[in-house]
């Protein structure tokens, strides 16, 4: 393999390009070369160019797509806000560019599927956010669902409730269209449970869905736009209730009204026994706790090991990076040769299949069957 560095670019410089995706990148500065940030505020893009000059002192500072492209970039981040990816994307595959996208994928099936094909027919590598099914802790758990050694997957159980970005003190952004329709709880938050769930348990077949606002307007807490207030229009409490393809169940609430929780983010249900993910996959959650199915009685292994694994399972190593930056490192490593695709856009293709089903089962109370798969 080359030692030169992959020539890479960032779309979109906003809050999570400068918490997240440059930092990720600056660990990776032996591999990347990032040679452009892009932004619609100019002011915005010399900001992150400023950033990482340390590490990439060429890197240029544009406020047009194209004008990046002419920058010639192997591969691009695409960071832009939601209703922009597929717009982004497209551009850059045309361009012969290889993207990571920020979830969602698109807007619409339809949508993704044309960035599928473009990205198909023209031999480049199309992945999307969130990372979640690169990481060890899900590699683990998808291995403990195919090996049967708990027995069979039988329900997933998810939740990501918060008070929304309005509500992080550490938000530097305009939280303001994460309260709207384009966006919400479930396309922002949630869609991180659908990618682990169905990296377990597989495709969904069915999906049934209910949403509220409970909150209805807000008080940005943090960043340039703190003391303003925001109109939520869209259901900041959404229920989905899912069938997977294999026969098991699963149920997410993606909330931007919650004020606080000690609810585990994750468990997955087994005929022999349940294992429970608590604490904050953005930090370092602490270890899985793992439940065995004995004589006629549920029995406890506690937290499992990181060296060992809980008896009869495989071993459980720490993850290196937190979601956002093994997304970010994934995509590299398959640039370069190191790693198969895991983030695949059939997959977020079918995520995206369940949120908008669900959406439309909120409207009028019907579940609706899922189309695609992955």
């Amino acid at each position: 393999m080359s030692i030169d560095r992959t020539r890479v670019g960032v779309i979109g410089c906003g809050d999570v390009a400068h918490r997240r995706y440059l930092p990720a990148l600056a660990s990776l500065g032996d591999r990347v070369e990032l040679v452009g940030c892009c932004d619609a505020r100019p002011e915005a893009a010399e900001r992150a160019a400023d950033a990482v000059r340390d590490w990439s002192p060429a890197v240029g500072a544009f406020s047009q797509v194209h004008d990046l492209i002419e920058a010639r970039p192997e591969a691009v981040f695409n960071l832009t806000p939601p209703p922009f990816h597929a717009e982004v994307t497209s551009q850059c595959l045309e361009a012969g560019i290889n993207v990571f996208s920020e979830k969602p994928l698109a807007s619409s099936v339809a949508e993704a599927s044309s960035l599928i094909d473009a990205a198909r027919a023209r031999g480049l590598l199309l992945l999307c956010a969130p990372g979640s099914a690169a990481t060890l802790r899900v590699r683990w758990l998808a291995d403990i669902a195919a090996s049967g050694v708990m027995g069979r997957p039988t329900l997933a159980v998810g939740q990501f409730a918060g008070f929304g970005p309005a509500g992080w003190d550490q938000y530097t952004g305009d939280p303001t269209v994460f309260y709207g329709p384009k966006v919400g709880p479930v396309v922002d938050l949630g869609i991180y449970r659908l990618h682990e769930m169905t990296a377990v348990l597989g495709p969904v077949r069915r999906v049934q869905a209910m949403g509220t606002i409970a909150v209805p307007v807000r008080t940005v807490v943090a960043g340039r736009l703190a003391g303003n207030t925001i109109e939520v229009t869209a259901p900041d409490h959404v229920l989905m209730n899912l069938e997977f393809a294999s026969g098991a169940l699963g149920q997410v609430l993606s909330s931007f009204a919650v004020p606080e929780t000690e609810a585990p983010y994750l468990e997955v249900h087994f005929s022999g026994g349940s294992v429970t993910l608590t604490g904050s996959p953005f930090d370092e959650p602490p270890a899985p706790h793992i439940h065995f199915l004995g004589a006629g009685s549920a029995g406890s292994a506690g937290p499992a090991s990181t060296a060992d694994g809980a008896p009869g399972l495989p071993p459980l190593e720490p993850d290196p990076r937190s979601i956002i930056e093994t997304g970010a490192a994934h995509f590299v490593a398959c640039l370069r040769g190191d790693e198969k695709p895991i983030l695949t856009a059939e997959h977020a293709r079918h995520v995206l299949d369940v949120v908008l089903r669900a959406y439309e089962s909120i409207a009028d109370g019907h579940s609706r069957e899922i189309a695609t798969t992955f």
